[in-house]
């Protein structure tokens, strides 16, 4: 049995999360405290009592869903539950680079509060829109996005048959228009504004390379994909490059799925709010071992599977 731990991202939170694991498990609230301690704020509050107004801002968001994965996937690694390859999307990538040994705990919540307040204090002012198309092959959405006057762009490859465009709303609202036209089995607009994993962040970039700069990378331990291009970190990779391009940069988490399944992994742990990427994977790998971590039933449900299967 071969096992990946996968990490979500922003768009999972919702206030409450985390708070059943806080209460119950000493391991899970050492890593919330830890956190505040380094950050000089409550985190836990900001999970547990939001509101969700204040939750929904990049720049909590994102340290919000990072401590909350990480608080669960201790638990897993008290009950010696481990990981052959590891992966998140976008803001996950930086949990799973924490638990493959490439950052240290403390950095790495020290890098994605300052990712989130650059990601949402470095756009431009100009009213943007994303939207998911299903039911496309991704390649026909690139064509049309590049035929389409103004700024549109995909943004994220979820899986072979979704991928998530960006950009400004009158172009995206064109494109959905012609996307439409060519057979897409369905588009949904998504509740954000912000131009995110595009060109219209590089002011976020080339704020967010100087705080790379004073971080230091270690040679991981434990394989980690990466979201710019489906492949696993090496130890000859410009780490600061990489995730100072990874805001930037498209999100392929399409080719993150191809890479499991040919690297015969079958059982999937997804460990945080939500149930996004694990439904990814089901799209692409019916036969896929399923197992969700985001609050105590679940994640009892996971110790459980695991001791059953002997993992």
């Amino acid at each position: 049995m071969k096992i990946a731990f996968m990490f979500p991202g922003q768009g999972t939170q919702v206030v409450g999360m985390g708070k059943d694991i806080y209460d119950k498990y000493e391991e899970a609230r050492k890593i919330y405290d830890k956190a505040s301690e380094i950050l000089k704020k409550d985190i836990a509050k900001l999970c547990f009592e939001g509101p969700q107004d204040d939750l929904n801002k990049t720049e909590n968001t994102q340290i919000a869903i990072l401590v909350t994965s990480l608080a669960m996937l201790e638990v897993l690694k008290t009950n010696n539950i481990e990981a052959d390859i590891c992966t998140g999307l976008s803001l996950g990538e930086y949990v799973a680079l924490i638990y493959g040994g490439y950052i240290s705990f403390e950095d790495g919540i020290k890098l994605i509060q300052k990712r989130g307040y650059y990601m949402q204090n470095n756009i431009p002012n100009e009213e943007f829109k994303m939207a998911a198309v299903i039911g496309l092959n991704s390649k026909i959405i690139e064509d049309i996005c590049k035929n389409i006057e103004g700024f549109v762009v995909p943004a994220n490859y979820n899986y072979s048959n979704q991928t998530v465009i960006s950009g400004n709303k009158e172009a995206v609202e064109k494109a959905i228009e012609e996307l439409n036209k060519v057979g897409a089995r369905k588009i949904v607009e998504l509740n954000t504004s912000g131009p995110f994993h595009t060109e219209k962040l590089i002011d976020a970039k080339y704020a967010y390379e100087k705080e790379l700069e004073n971080i230091e990378f270690k040679i991981g331990k434990v394989p980690v994909i990466k979201n710019i291009d489906g492949s696993i970190y090496n130890k000859d990779d410009d780490m600061k490059n990489i995730l100072a391009n990874h805001i930037i940069s498209s999100v392929r988490f399409d080719k993150t799925i191809k890479l499991m399944l040919e690297a015969g992994i079958d059982t999937y742990i997804e460990i945080g709010p939500g149930k996004t990427l694990t439904g990814f994977v089901k799209k692409e790998n019916k036969e896929a071992n399923i197992i969700n971590v985001s609050n105590v039933e679940t994640l009892e449900n996971a110790l459980e599977i695991c001791e059953k299967e002997g993992i």
